[in-house]
């Protein structure tokens, strides 16, 4: 037997391989499950993949020497040699599970696990009784070489996840080492002091029941564990593959600047007709140019807590037939078999951006179809006269020199008309100065006292004596005044008062109301008022209030209207206090 290539029965050594591979199996499932951060858990994965992977070793060696002519050493010091090669083992996953991706680590994990293996195949055969012993350096080279070969190709596989990567990568593991302790038995000879006695093989039974039923109970604990995670595992990898194969948006992986997966939405958005088409291509190649330092941007962004609700970015792409896309993306970096990877997740809004330029159109042709509308309503109006007065003229009839004025009046008004629509349409730079408010105010009230006796109007004003500074144009806010003033004189047909109050708040800044007596405004007209053309006045034009409230916005102020119909209306101007320092140093200096 001693002179045989293969030593021991072959019954046995098939069972000896059948449990290396499947210890090898569980321990690749094992590893392969290290998805969670928590370091407690990658902890349990790989010390466990290690135990039984250790385990597993020692049974296929003891089954081996069962069925040999040598000597089966069983003592207590297997458990030291057991568990030291079991941290050898466990050192070895710990390198090649690192998430960094270290050169060579595929080389140095082999080369750990194959010093593990050896270390359990040749100091098993030692014990107390050792009388000499006799190794063949190069048989003993070769098996390591055998050894490390095996651990290699596995990890490897395991790795690339190769097509039935984790069979190819047990029968590596479970042949490699078979071949290790065979060899080993040729390279290391050991002699004995004492012979194996009867009693002395009882006792070794014993301890061998004792240790390949404690590893079998391990190694099958270890399975069915490793089985129901997987089975786990790859309910939620289902899952999540039929989530993102059954989105309506493209789910993609970015690596580097080229495409390493693309779901069924985007391969239709695209209009690609397979993953071969667009996986491994340029990500700008279906990018426009005028985007792609945008998503150079986006791209190398470091992804951090702030980011992780990142705001989607409009791109626009062109498909492989050409067809223009406009979209929004979202992005989020993430680690994917020890390398970093980009995700993004890509919507399609072509439609929706056609609807919006729709939208859009159909707004200007309905702004303009009503500004239209209101310019012919109310220029035709002064037009007719114009043209009855002509025609009086031209007959012969009547004062002419009355209808001159008459025409003039209306002439005069077109013009208003053209003036406060180019006020509306063109847009106008003025140099905004400090200017006090309350004298500007004053300064209209005595503008439209007179007008106000003449309608019976009574206007009392309330001002504080200090400046109300505001950054504005004073022809633009004395035209706000008198417009508002006007409405309010002219509301109240039967006569009333006009309460004007100005003040200065710290938090609002310059607030003015104007309140009137007149029979206020319903809840609908007021929602209407400051758009074109619309005006409770029978002779009004509706573009006073609208360039009122243009003047206000243009000033980063507001404007708002309160009215009880009945009671009266109240407008209240809110305007930010702008305080003039070079005067308050003037007035202190005086004072």
């Amino acid at each position: 037997m001693a002179y045989s290539i293969i030593i021991g029965n072959p019954y046995y050594l098939i069972l000896s391989i059948i449990i290396m591979c499947f210890a090898s199996y569980t321990m690749l499932n094992m590893i392969e499950q290290l998805q969670s951060r928590n370091q407690l858990a990658v902890f349990n994965w790989i010390i466990g993949g290690a135990s039984v992977f250790g385990l597993g070793l020692w049974t296929m060696h003891v089954v081996s020497l069962l069925a040999s002519d040598y000597r089966l050493v069983m003592n207590w010091s297997m458990l030291f040699v057991l568990l030291l090669s079991t941290i050898m083992v466990y050192v070895s996953l710990r390198v090649l599970k690192q998430k960094r991706a270290v050169r060579g680590r595929y080389l140095f994990s082999a080369l750990l696990m194959a010093l593990g293996t050896s270390i359990l195949q040749y100091m098993s055969m030692l014990s107390e009784s050792t009388a000499g012993i006799k190794m063949n350096w190069l048989l003993y080279m070769l098996s390591f070489g055998v050894s490390f070969l095996g651990a290699y190709l596995a990890f490897y596989w395991l790795a690339a996840k190769t097509s039935k990567y984790k069979l190819k990568g047990c029968l590596s593991l479970g042949l490699s080492n078979m071949a290790l302790h065979q060899i080993g038995l040729h390279a290391l000879k050991v002699e004995y002091r004492d012979i194996l006695s009867t009693d002395l093989l009882n006792e070794y039974l014993l301890l061998l029941a004792f240790l390949l039923g404690l590893s079998t109970l391990i190694i099958l604990s270890f399975s069915l564990t490793t089985w129901l995670t997987a089975s786990k595992y790859s309910q939620m990898n289902e899952r999540y593959r039929l989530l993102v194969e059954n989105s309506m948006d493209t789910i993609a992986l970015i690596n580097g600047d080229s495409w390493e997966f693309m779901n069924r939405a985007g391969l239709n958005m695209f209009e690609v007709e397979s993953e071969k088409g667009i996986i491994g291509t340029s990500i700008y190649q279906l990018l426009d140019e005028k985007y792609h330092f945008e998503m150079e941007a986006c791209l190398s962004a470091e992804q951090s807590s702030e980011e992780a609700s990142m705001k989607p970015i409009e791109l626009q792409w062109k498909s492989q037939q050409g067809t223009l896309l406009h979209t929004e993306m979202v992005r989020a970096s993430s680690f994917f078999s020890g390398k970093q990877i980009v995700q993004v997740i890509i919507r399609d809004i072509s439609e929706r951006k056609k609807n919006e330029e729709l939208l859009i159109n159909s707004e200007k042709l309905y702004v303009a179809g009503q500004l239209a509308a209101g310019i012919a309503h109310e220029i035709r109006n002064p037009l007719t006269s114009l043209k009855g007065f002509l025609q009086l003229i031209t007959t012969g009839r009547g004062n002419s020199s009355h209808f001159y004025d008459i025409m003039k009046s209306e002439l005069e008004r077109i013009e208003t008309i053209v003036s406060e629509l180019l006020m509306l349409s063109k847009p106008q730079s003025y140099e905004l100065v400090h200017h006090d408010s309350g004298r500007i105010m004053e300064d209209t009230v005595n503008l439209l006292q007179t007008q106000a006796i003449l309608h019976g109007v009574t206007i009392e004003f309330e001002l504080e004596a200090r400046p109300l500074w505001v950054l504005g144009v004073e022809s633009q806010l004395k035209q706000v005044f008198i417009n508002l003033l006007k409405n309010a004189i002219e509301s109240m047909h039967s006569g009333g008062v006009v309460s004007i109050s100005m003040s200065l708040e710290e938090e609002q800044g310059v607030i003015i109301r104007i309140k009137d007596e007149g029979s206020g405004i319903g809840k609908e007209q007021l929602a209407k008022i400051g758009q074109p053309f619309y005006t409770t006045k029978d002779k009004g034009t509706g573009l006073g209030l609208m360039v009122t409230y243009k003047i206000i916005d243009n000033h980063h102020g507001q404007i708002t209207a309160e009215s009880v119909v009945g009671v009266g209306t109240t407008f209240i101007i809110k305007l930010p206090y702008k305080e003039h320092t070079s005067m308050n140093k003037k007035s202190k200096a005086e004072a």
